[in-house]
């Protein structure tokens, strides 16, 4: 046998050369078969390893995401003014970040949470690093009257130190005079002014055209006033609905009229808005002068000189920038001065949102959510007694008497429970505040609104106009029901009014019971009517006024605590990766620079809380699924904003198509 190793004769390394082994006949073949799964195997740990890379790097940017974030608990100058900037609304509890939505860049109105704002403003008042305070009103875009209202004393506390509070923007509407008016100094900008609306506005009602597209809209009600449902009932208000409405509107325009009054006594406001137009033409067309004339703002000036006027109360860091005052923002302030934990721990579990089955997010009261919330605060035996929050205009009956059955859990450890009604507090809100022991509102709560429904569309007409048909076979009268496609029976039809009805029955046994109360007495006050605050006192839906601390200290009296005590909140925070998400996006910083700064833009701005508004009707007819003890026309007090895992978070076209589907 040949060696293919060995070195030719003519070999110049002669025989101290590296044998070179000769290609064999086949090697080639060999070679591709064995290389290309080695190929393979290399790829994939390459990829496995460019992964691994990936992630590490991900995980380091993320928690120096988080880290960078946070609010600083060092302020920014030992000395300043506080910087209150209000963009967006103010809410009682912030909602959650929707990931997707944030890295799509998809529309969120920040929100900054009311007792941050209002626990900011009274620690400034006794605390000497903050020489003034600045509410930052430009991009403001409301609240609910409650909480207007509470930020609005916490000023007032500021100015009892005799510390100057400075407000500005371009223009002012309802919600943000509201609180400007209890600046010392109240500033606009010389294209702005103000322009007061006050409560009040249509509606969309759509009988004519479900007659025509020929959906059949099933409702299921109780109550005269109940008008959540009227819009596929009717073609326009019923007469109850609209006495009802003016009743309730009228007594909250009455309180804000008094609130401001109060705070600009010399402003004159009643004849300001009587003729607005005319104040203005007698002003030369000019909205801001007018606004000036009648007292409602102080000082007219661009951005620079409002800053220059902060710069001479609270001075500046660099003299050749006089337009730069000394500025603690808010959030590094709120991070510097966390509410005191002396004493008694008492809970306070927040019901914000619609009410709604089984889990969500901050921003959205899920019954299960909520009532895990009151069950963890039973269980801590830290915990004295119960304060629930209640901002919400209801929703799913069985959310509802969920998180009822964790307070009867809660009252059976002798646990006292209190209710703290904020903004709006009716239909469900109300369903879930009867196990209290107390209960608290403000004049300008919105509650009531005793009364359910259930609607249930069926499209067999609309079928029937292109020629579709529905058939089939049934044994029994409910086989099938309910059959959207090929009509509702009779048999279900009763079935579901007598559910709806005992459901009512139910509700209104509970007020009677809660309130210590006849029925007889209840009834007249319930079918479906909404109250404000006042009134609700008055006929016994509440027990007194007060706000939230006022809860807590009743609270802390009937769990018979001596000494100090704080609240302890027990609810789910906006996490820190959707807030990471929305930084790294932009979103609100876009939506901030996006937001309307002039009355015109704020006005012309509620053709979107039109189409949201439709969305929740069109919504409710396709989705509610359960009896629900809900007050739509509550939602129009509260700040229209897209929660998370609702259809107007979602949006309009996703709610078409899921009608059309």
């Amino acid at each position: 046998m040949t060696d293919s190793t060995a070195t030719t004769p003519n070999d110049p390394a002669g025989p101290w050369a590296i044998p070179v082994r000769r290609p064999l006949p086949g090697d080639d073949k060999r070679k591709s078969t064995t290389s290309f799964p080695r190929k393979v195997w290399h790829l994939l740990v390459g990829i496995k390893d460019a992964l691994a890379l990936i992630c590490l790097l991900l995980f380091f940017v993320a928690l120096f995401g988080l880290l960078a974030g946070r609010p600083n608990a060092g302020l920014p100058v030992s000395k300043g003014a506080l910087v209150i900037e209000l963009d967006g609304i103010v809410s009682e509890q912030p909602a959650e970040v929707d990931p997707v939505a944030a890295l799509s860049g998809g529309a969120r109105l920040k929100e900054v949470r009311v007792r941050d704002v209002v626990h900011a403003l009274e620690v400034a008042a006794d605390d000497s690093r903050v020489t003034s305070v600045v509410l930052d009103l430009d991009r403001f875009l409301g609240g609910g009257q409650v909480s207007l209202a509470e930020i609005g004393a916490a000023i007032d506390k500021v100015r009892a130190k005799k510390k100057p509070v400075l407000a500005f923007a371009t223009a002012y509407t309802t919600d943000s005079y509201q609180i400007a008016s209890h600046a010392s100094e109240i500033w606009a900008d010389g294209i702005g002014g103000v322009a007061i609306a006050g409560p009040g506005g249509s509606r969309l009602y759509y009988k004519g055209l479900i007659d025509r597209l020929g959906v059949t809209a099933h409702i299921y009600r109780v109550g005269t006033f109940k008008s959540a449902v009227e819009p596929f009932l009717r073609s326009d208000q019923s007469p109850e609905a609209k006495e009802a409405n003016l009743a309730y509107a009228g007594v909250l325009w009455e309180n804000w009229l008094t609130d401001v009054k109060k705070a600009r006594p010399a402003a004159k406001i009643d004849a300001f808005i009587a003729d607005t137009a005319g104040a203005v033409k007698a002003a030369g067309n000019d909205l801001s002068k007018a606004s000036l004339d009648a007292g409602l703002i102080d000082k007219l000036g661009s951005r620079m000189a409002f800053n220059r006027r902060v710069a001479e109360i609270s001075g500046t860091a660099d003299e050749s920038k006089p337009w730069e005052y000394n500025a603690i923002p808010l959030e590094n302030w709120v991070a510097a001065n966390p509410p005191e934990t002396n004493g008694s721990a008492i809970a306070v579990v927040p019901v914000v949102g619609e009410i709604v089955d089984g889990e969500a997010p901050s921003g959205v009261a899920g019954g299960e959510t909520i009532a895990q919330h009151i069950l963890d605060a039973a269980a801590d035996s830290s915990i004295k007694a119960i304060v629930l929050r209640v901002d919400s205009p209801g929703g799913s009956v069985l959310a509802s008497e969920e998180i009822r059955q964790a307070l009867l859990a809660a009252k059976a450890k002798k646990l006292p429970i209190v209710v703290s009604m904020a903004n709006v507090a009716a239909s469900g809100g109300y369903w879930v505040s009867t196990p209290a022991d107390r209960i608290f509102a403000e004049p300008e709560t919105i509650t009531g609104s005793i009364g359910v429904f259930g609607i249930l569309p069926s499209f067999d007409q609309a079928l029937a106009k292109i020629g579709v048909t529905a058939d089939g076979i049934a044994t029994t009268p409910l086989s099938g029901q309910p059959d959207v496609f090929g009509g509702v029976n009779d048999e279900f039809n009763a079935l579901a009014q007598a559910s709806v009805e005992d459901i009512y029955a139910r509700f209104t046994g509970l007020v009677a019971k809660s309130r210590k109360q006849p029925l007889d007495k209840i009834l007249p006050i319930a079918e479906g009517r909404v109250w404000a605050g006042g009134t609700a006192r008055q006929i016994g839906l509440v027990d007194q006024f007060g706000g939230l601390p006022d809860a807590l200290a009743a609270a802390a009296k009937l769990a018979k605590i001596d000494g100090d005590f704080h609240a302890k909140y027990f609810e789910d925070e906006p996490s820190e990766f959707s807030k990471l998400l929305a930084s790294w996006s932009g979103t609100e910083e876009e939506q901030a620079a996006a937001l309307p700064r002039g009355w015109f833009g704020i006005a012309a701005m509620n053709r979107q809380l039109t189409e949201r508004r439709l969305v929740q009707d069109l919504t409710m007819l396709t989705r509610t699924g359960s009896v629900q003890a809900s007050c739509l026309d509550c939602r129009a007090y509260l700040p229209a904003v897209p929660r998370p895992g609702t259809a107007e978070a979602k949006g309009f076209l996703a709610t078409m198509a899921m009608l059309l589907r």
